[in-house]
């Protein structure tokens, strides 16, 4: 039997209490530049999540993962992705099944986003949403403060039924918001495994359709992703399924998101 996974104590992070003014939520934070929200998957903050934050900062930004739910640092296991899962479903921050809506937390994300733009700079602040919060990056784009949007694994509204699988998690109205903000160069990059059936592909093609040359969707063969072998379970891109070799399609999916941060982030002259 494998031995338990480690905690990551987050020590080379700063943890900041109560960051939003008039929605308070921890934060912990790592680099300077232009702002760069990750925000967590389910269970939470796990030590994988914590290292693509990591690799974010190292790129040159401010890496900022708010708390949203689980215990920061703590490996994920089953029992803590169900607990965690269990908790976002009949919270009132989160709508996982209803269609056309947004879930409420983004508007405290993206108050959280104007407040680091304030103070760390730049054209404006990058968001990496992962599984449940994957779409977040797509519903804070109705504000402007949001200029780089990156989509991993979108999975809500939980794909239950054909009408699930191509929902976006956003109203009509905000989804035209959307289309003229990428009209216009906010480019959406989106990210998942081929066999997801959680992110699923209809969401995908969905964003091609309402987004044309706004979207750029990396999807990876699920059976280059799984260290276990297990195609169809392959799902984490950026975390749990990261593998740091070059070459390898997580790393070079990686490598993708650097790049579209630095574009979009990187101060324009004049």
């Amino acid at each position: 039997m494998s031995p338990p996974a480690a905690l990551d104590p987050l020590d080379d992070f700063e943890l900041v209490e109560g960051m939003a003014e008039t929605s308070p939520m921890p934060l912990y934070r790592k680099g300077t530049g232009p702002a760069v929200l990750v925000v967590s998957e389910i269970p939470g903050i796990t030590p994988q999540v914590a290292d693509f934050a990591r690799r974010v900062a190292a790129a040159g930004f401010t890496a900022a993962m708010p708390v949203l739910f689980g215990v920061p640092g703590k490996p994920m296991t089953n029992r803590y992705a169900l607990s965690s899962m269990r908790r976002a479903c009949v919270s009132s921050e989160f709508v996982c099944l209803a269609r056309g809506r947004r879930s409420p937390v983004t508007d405290r994300l993206i108050e959280l986003a104007k407040e680091l733009h304030d103070e760390c700079g730049g054209p404006g602040v990058g968001v990496v949403g992962m599984c449940l919060t994957g779409g977040f990056a797509l519903a804070m784009m109705i504000d402007p403060v949001v200029v780089v949007p990156v989509l991993s694994q979108p999975s809500l509204p939980l794909p239950v039924g054909a009408a699930r699988r191509r929902d976006l998690g956003i109203s009509d109205d905000e989804l035209q918001v959307v289309k003229e903000r990428a009209a216009g160069g906010c480019t959406v990059l989106g990210l998942r495994f081929s066999e997801d059936p959680v992110a699923p592909a209809e969401r995908f093609a969905r964003l091609r359709d309402e987004l044309g040359d706004g979207f750029v969707g990396v999807e990876i063969d699920s059976s280059k992703g799984n260290p276990h072998g297990f195609a169809k379970m392959a799902h984490s891109v950026l975390t749990l399924e990261y593998r740091d070799e070059p070459g390898h399609p997580t790393h070079d999916a990686d490598r993708k998101v650097i790049e579209h941060l630095r574009a979009g982030l990187s101060p324009r002259e004049g």
